[in-house]
């Protein structure tokens, strides 16, 4: 074979067109996954020009997550077929990737959105306000529950969201009902949720009907929400409300965005309906 008709290439003219070093060509060789063409008797390399197409498809190969093990068992035994085969599934790698990604950016664009209103919010004022539907994903009862068990509650709802994709970035609230309220027990929540902007199909959900909510906002953790709680009743006994079914309570601001407890923001919804009494 006769380098000079431009046909072959030497180690270093083919690492330049493949943008690798030429200790990564040496390592292929090494382990059998691509070697040159030929050597000549003083031990130079050289490559065929149509070996960048395969040096190409390994890069991809890689880049998609391939182990060179499992590369080189390819090499091993290419063919036509197993080389479709390994494409149809690498795409299939690819399509569920851009999926993480899309979910990912979701995520990321509802939290920079709750961001951006918080910003805007002023904690002491207590709104009368109409919240549209909204359907919520939940964790499974968990009323009247120890503390140990609730952080196994916490763990097992956030691994769902995971593997099931549905964590949609808004905050993981929880759901109190009317009776535990009525006796002060706040954090005596019967649900975890998550708000699902874009629900999947398949999923048991929990419809948060539209509906009148008296709104606040609690700074501090939960060892002093019930003084924010007081202030929302004696606002509800103002307007002539009674209290409805659920109050459903989120961070705000939490540990992701604040170093201390005391400095943590906690928003409040309480479901309310006219006092017929009144």
């Amino acid at each position: 074979m006769d380098k000079k008709n431009g046909k072959y290439l030497s180690t270093g003219e083919f690492a330049k067109l493949c943008k690798v070093n030429k200790q990564t060509l040496f390592y292929y060789d090494q382990i059998g996954l691509l070697s040159p063409l030929w050597k000549n008797e003083k031990g130079y390399r050289y490559y065929s020009i149509h070996q960048i197409e395969l040096f190409f498809v390994i890069d991809l190969l890689k880049d998609l997550g391939m182990s060179l093990n499992d590369i080189q068992q390819y090499m091993n035994n290419k063919s036509p077929e197993s080389f479709l085969s390994l494409m149809y599934q690498q795409k299939q790698e690819i399509v569920k990737k851009r999926q993480e990604i899309e979910m990912k950016e979701k995520m990321i664009d509802a939290k920079i959105a709750l961001m951006e209103e918080a910003s805007h919010l002023d904690f002491q004022q207590i709104t009368l306000k109409q919240l549209p539907e909204a359907t919520l994903y939940l964790s499974r009862n968990i009323e009247n529950i120890s503390d140990e068990e609730f952080v196994e509650v916490i763990s097992d709802f956030i691994n769902e969201l995971n593997i099931s994709q549905l964590d949609s970035g808004y905050p993981i609230g929880g759901i109190t009902k009317r009776e535990h309220v009525m006796k002060g027990e706040f954090s005596n929540y019967s649900y975890l949720y998550i708000e699902q902007p874009h629900p999947k199909v398949g999923y048991p959900y929990f419809q948060a009907v539209k509906g009148d909510f008296l709104i606040g906002y609690h700074i501090g953790d939960e060892k002093t929400i019930h003084k924010t709680y007081k202030r929302l009743f004696s606002e509800m006994e103002r307007l002539n409300l009674a209290l409805g079914d659920y109050v459903f309570e989120e961070y705000i601001y939490d540990t992701v965005v604040m170093n201390h407890k005391e400095h943590y923001v906690t928003k409040i919804m309480i479901q309310v309906e006219q006092n017929s009494g009144g």
